[in-house]
């Protein structure tokens, strides 16, 4: 099977599971769920950045300011979250009955969009388990898939939109990081190994923004909560056993 289609699979499953938990449980309060899961996926995030992709993106990168585009990633995704209103790392703004949030789904899929393009790299299905940085980027954003899906879903139900409407707009934004990475594989031979360095840097500014911001944000009161302090140690220690 192809590469981009297990990969594809995998970002896919993330998607369905968060918007199938929310129709499951709609009658009860799904925002402890989505906080434990951020914190959880947010711990991974960071620790994969510092451990994995941003040690990877010195050694081998093709491009000498690489620390540059990084920095543009981060401001990116701070742009971003204008439109989003941080529905990224949980925040669930209702936008009227029956009312689809536009502007936050495009937001969400110019963000999924540029996460997908480095996934591109992948060369075959063994460069799953022996790419470092690319297999750990997929885990990543798989992860953080999940909640974020059940955010969008959830944002939908309380919005009073349609259902089949819900699920069209869910699995759109579920589609984007493989999207991404389909049209990365257009980019031509001869300049694909800098331009998959620049794509994986900007990744990492987006990743780090979204990690440190979920993290200071699982706080409440300047005190972290036990469970969610427990989810970040164990993202941050599954990252571990990928090294």
């Amino acid at each position: 099977m192809n590469v981009l289609l297990i990969a594809t699979i995998v970002l896919l499953i993330p998607v369905l599971i968060g918007g199938l938990t929310v129709i499951l449980l709609e009658r009860n309060n799904q925002t402890k769920l989505i906080k434990l899961s951020l914190a959880f996926g947010g711990g991974f995030l960071l620790a994969i950045a510092f451990t994995h992709l941003l040690p990877e993106l010195y050694e081998h990168s093709h491009t000498s300011n690489i620390g540059i585009w990084v920095l543009f990633g981060f401001l990116i995704q701070l742009f971003l979250e204008y439109f989003s209103g941080g529905i990224e790392h949980g925040h669930i703004h209702t936008h009227g009955p029956s009312k689809i949030p536009f502007m936050l789904l495009l937001s969400l899929s110019v963000h999924s969009f540029i996460e997908g393009m480095p996934l591109a790299g992948l060369k075959d299905v063994h460069s799953i388990f022996t790419d470092s940085s690319l297999s750990t980027l997929l885990i990543g954003i798989a992860l953080h898939q999940l909640p974020v899906s059940i955010a969008l879903m959830t944002l939908m139900r309380q919005s009073q939109v349609k259902l089949s409407t819900s699920w069209i707009s869910l699995m759109a934004f579920g589609v984007m990081v493989p999207i991404g990475m389909f049209f990365a594989v257009l980019i031509p031979m001869d300049h694909h190994n800098s331009y998959m360095s620049i794509l994986l840097a900007i990744v990492v500014g987006m990743l780090l923004h979204i990690s440190t911001t979920i993290i200071f944000e699982t706080s409440e009161n300047h005190r972290f909560n036990f469970a969610k302090l427990i989810a970040i140690l164990m993202g941050v220690l599954l990252s571990f056993g990928l090294i």
